[in-house]
C-alpha cells in the first residue's frame, strides 16, 4: 500500500504490472500530494509508466518500462498525458501507443534519451 511505502518513497514493484489507468492516475495524485518520492524499478508495464509523471519520479538504469495502447482511447490518452513530450513523441511516430503488444525501453534509455532523472 502506498501509506506503508518505505521512507524515501514507494517503488514501482507494488504497480509493476499495470492496471486500471484511473486507479493509476489516483495513486499517482495521491502520491504527489504526500510528496514522495516514486523509484521506478524492475518491471512497470502499461499503466504503470503513468508514475513517470510523478513529480519526484526517478528511474533505475536497469529498469524495464513496457508501453502500449490502453483498453480504450481513453485509457491510451491518458498514458500518453502521462509522459515527458519526447517520449510521448517517439511513442506515437513509432505507433507503440497504437497496439497491445509491448514495447520495452530500457530505464537507462528513458534516462539517457528522454531525460527522466536517474535513481
Amino acid at each position: 500500500a502506498l501509506l506503508a511505502a518505505p521512507a524515501f518513497g514507494a517503488e514501482s514493484t507494488n504497480w509493476g504490472k499495470g492496471g486500471s489507468t484511473q486507479k493509476f492516475a489516483a495513486d499517482r495524485a495521491r502520491l504527489n500530494a504526500k510528496g514522495e518520492r516514486m523509484r521506478i524499478v524492475g518491471h512497470c508495464q502499461s499503466a504503470c509508466t503513468m508514475f513517470l509523471a510523478a513529480r519526484k519520479v526517478c528511474v533505475e538504469p536497469g529498469a524495464s518500462l513496457l508501453f502500449h495502447a490502453g483498453n480504450t482511447p481513453e485509457a491510451t490518452k491518458r498514458m500518453l498525458d502521462s509522459y515527458k513530450p519526447a517520449l510521448r513523441s517517439y511513442l506515437i511516430a513509432n505507433k507503440i501507443m497504437e497496439t497491445k503488444a509491448f514495447t520495452t525501453i530500457p530505464g537507462s534509455v528513458i534516462i539517457s534519451r528522454f531525460h527522466y532523472p536517474k535513481c
